[in-house]
């Protein structure tokens, strides 16, 4: 287990040092130890010897310089499979539709490689979310740019 300590904070971008010799690579999850709730924080940038930049995943209010944080040496993951169709996650893979994490047999990384080209089509798909108002006022195309945001 490699330990680092938060060297420095501004908003969402936290500098972490690492003085056992452990760099964490890019896009690696680290842990804040500490905090009364969980936070994440995913690598960016080496900046070198042993400081990475990372970003938090969510709310950095409350931390502090000098504050423990643990590499986890893997990526952030998301559970995929049959069990998250219907279902809303965060960014961590955690639901946010108040039921609890699925237990699937495979979790995959946030970022990952691109499809080879001779996996794609050429024709058009809708991409269905499985929220009605979405697919039937809005619907979507598979590959698009599409945000969406909640709200009452």
């Amino acid at each position: 287990m490699h330990t680092g300590k938060i060297k420095k904070i501004i908003g969402v971008v936290i500098d972490v040092e690492f003085t056992d010799g452990y760099v964490p690579s890019i896009y690696e999850a680290l842990e804040i130890q500490g905090s009364e709730r969980k936070v994440v924080l995913e690598t960016q940038q080496q900046l070198g010897d042993g400081v990475v930049r990372t970003l938090a995943m969510n709310t950095a209010d409350g931390l502090k310089r000098d504050m423990d944080v643990v590499a986890t040496e893997s990526p952030i993951r998301t559970p995929v499979g049959e069990a998250v169709l219907g279902r809303m996650f965060n960014v961590l893979g955690d639901p946010i539709d108040g039921g609890e994490r699925p237990k699937t047999e495979f979790e995959d990384p946030i970022h990952r490689e691109a499809p080879a080209f001779a996996d794609l089509t050429t024709h058009a798909e809708v991409f269905e979310t499985g929220i009605k108002v979405i697919d039937l006022i809005a619907p979507m195309l598979k590959g698009g740019k599409v945000g969406m945001f909640g709200g009452a």
